[in-house]
């Protein structure tokens, strides 16, 4: 039942077709990462790649590249993790249907970890140069872990109970770092490893973390799982893997080590010392650029005698990550009403690089008291929304009343925007936090995990029919093209000043079209939903770049009687765009000839 370690998922995958062995020599700098998105582009098989330039040691890439093979991976043990999920959804169906239930008090026995003194992590000490040095894209400031499970504990209150097991990448070359004695440890904020940093700060205590890579599956996805806090991700694993994890505890670390890791990393927060990490091309599209993080000395770095270096590359949306936000959703999607009351679905749009956007459905249950039917309850559920693990990380919250509307789906994209926009007030119905924190990785504000939220919140009946042609007859100096992207949105297209576009708008015929967004092509924008998403939600930050015709204040609420204007314009301030190398990408093209080792993947 499940997979104990990397190499038995490996051995099966391959049996069933979906895994394929790439022999040729590729290096790991860009080309390796090159070649994985394309086949994960086109849904292709796991990659085993054999012959890796500068490394003993195989890589592995796109494990998780489609939604049915990560199910897959999983099929054992998908039907227990539901069957828990619905008795935190539900206890009384214990008691309406105990039969059902009969075999998860055996199967929850997974949940806790099994104590071993050694282990096959340990079959040979190795050196940060001998793991393979993955490099992504062109600028990237070095090589990247980029499926690290970093493994941390309380020093309040040490033991696995109180760890934390995160994804959170790790740079293993380059900028300021000695080599093979010093990496770099990069964190958002509002992640678990922070609160265990500031104990041992606030301790004066010593602070170590391990990094494991590989193993069973379930620990990779683990370690993305958003967890609510007090659950540890390796109980989590054991449950999703079908057997207790095995964690050993040795005189080579104070932590606990993952005995079935591929590698294994021991180190130690070096106290008060950040060093530069990054640039990063990151999941957003974007680099993620050079700034002061943690420091990590290594002490040991220990391999598996078959160690396999399973790496993903992330970048414009959609990747292989998206997989892991679509089967994370179908085993939790289900418990949102029972963690946010009146709450009955939310999605983090993978288009947007998942924080920029989320969408909701809500209730206003207390329609009694409000005859008028306009935003009041669902107001409180998208502060819920909004203070809750990595949702609080969402820049933009449009969230709608679903009373009326059991049809409604915050999935379906396109139909979610025009049901809000049908009902938008924008005079009423525009919620600012306008000095807080976002995504670490998000560059539309002005300075490092600062920016600004919105919340755009809809109730009531439908006012207006959205406009499917502009109606738009002029624009003021500095714009040139105007297209529509969807009903109801248009994208203009100028480097031009954007009050005086509002203020000339107000003279236009604009029925019908309550968003405007100012771009900096609009062929591009309006060529697709996706493009639209990413280029109006990773370049705007709300209390800058929202504007509105006929824009007003009115005791501290601004709102606006015309369309909503968002300058999604690429700023001085923002990151560079990821963009392919094209030698590399000329090589990958020469694998895939006909009768080449990429023939038909993609």
């Amino acid at each position: 039942m499940g997979y104990k370690n990397l190499q038995s998922c490996l051995a099966d995958l391959e049996k069933i077709g979906e895994l394929k062995r790439i022999s040729v020599p590729v290096d790991p700098r860009l080309q390796v990462g090159a070649i994985q998105r394309r086949v994960c582009a086109a849904g292709g098989p796991a990659l085993l790649f054999t012959n890796v330039t500068g490394s003993k040691f195989p890589m592995l890439g796109n494990l998780f590249g489609t939604l049915k093979r990560t199910e897959y991976l999983f099929r054992d043990t998908i039907p227990v993790v539901k069957k828990l999920m619905d008795l935190k959804i539900d206890p009384g169906k214990l008691v309406k249907n105990p039969f059902s239930f009969l075999k998860l008090p055996f199967q929850a026995i997974h949940a806790l970890p099994k104590k071993k003194s050694s282990g096959p992590v340990f079959a040979q000490e190795i050196s940060i140069r001998d793991i393979p040095q993955l490099v992504s894209w062109p600028k990237d400031g070095g090589a990247f872990i980029t499926l690290p499970q970093v493994y941390s504990e309380s020093v309040q209150n040490p033991g696995w109970q109180k760890s934390n097991l995160g994804m959170y990448r790790i740079q293993l070359s380059g900028n300021e770092y000695l080599p093979n004695q010093e990496i770099g440890l990069h964190y958002q904020t509002h992640r678990g490893i922070g609160v265990h940093q500031q104990e041992a700060i606030a301790a004066g205590k010593p602070f170590p973390v391990n990094i494991f890579i590989g193993g069973a599956p379930s620990m990779t996805v683990s370690a993305v799982m958003p967890l609510p806090e007090g659950i540890p991700e390796v109980s989590f694993a054991g449950v999703l893997a079908g057997h207790r994890i095995p964690l050993a505890l040795t005189s080579h670390s104070t932590l606990p080590i993952y005995a079935e890791a591929d590698f294994c990393i021991v180190g130690e927060v070096i106290p008060n010392c950040t060093k530069p990490e990054g640039p990063f091309g990151d999941h957003l599209g974007y680099y993620s650029l050079t700034h002061s993080f943690p420091v990590l000395r290594v002490k040991k770095v220990f391999a598996k005698k078959d160690a396999i270096y399973p790496f993903t590359t992330v970048g414009r949306p959609p990747q292989e990550d998206t997989s892991f936000g679509a089967f994370i959703h179908e085993l939790t999607g289900k418990v949102i009403p029972a963690v946010l009351p009146g709450v009955r679905a939310v999605h983090a749009v993978d288009a947007t690089g998942v924080h920029p956007l989320l969408l909701a459905i809500g209730s206003e249950r207390y329609t009694p008291y409000n005859p008028t039917i306009e935003p009041q309850e669902i107001l409180t559920q998208a502060n819920s929304i909004l203070g809750n693990g990595q949702l609080s990380l969402a820049k933009y919250l449009f969230i709608a009343d679903g009373s009326d509307a059991p049809f409604l789906n915050v999935h379906h994209v396109n139909e979610f925007l025009t049901y809000v926009l049908e009902r938008f007030h924008p005079a009423r119905d525009l919620h600012f936090q306008t000095a807080t924190t976002i995504d670490t990785l998000d560059y539309s504000g002005e300075s490092l995990n600062h920016g600004s939220k919105l919340v755009l919140a809809v109730a009531g009946p439908k006012i207006r029919n959205l406009a499917s042609v502009v109606k738009i007859s002029s624009l003021p100096d500095g714009f040139g093209k105007i297209k529509m992207v969807l009903p109801g949105i248009v994208a203009v297209e100028g480097k031009g000043d954007i009050e005086t576009l509002c203020h000339h708008l107000e003279n236009q015929n604009t029925d019908g079209v309550p968003l405007v967004v100012v771009v900096d092509d609009a062929d591009f924008t309006s060529k697709n939903l996706n493009n639209f998403l990413w280029v109006t939600f990773t370049r705007s930050n709300p209390s800058h770049d929202v504007y509105g015709v006929g824009s007003f204040v009115k005791n501290k609420h601004w709102g606006c009687t015309g369309p909503v204007v968002i300058d999604a314009r690429i700023k001085p301030h923002h990151a560079p765009a990821l963009q392919d190398d094209p030698a590399t990408e000329k090589f990958v093209d020469s694998l895939a000839i006909s009768g080449g080792p990429l023939a038909g993947l993609f």
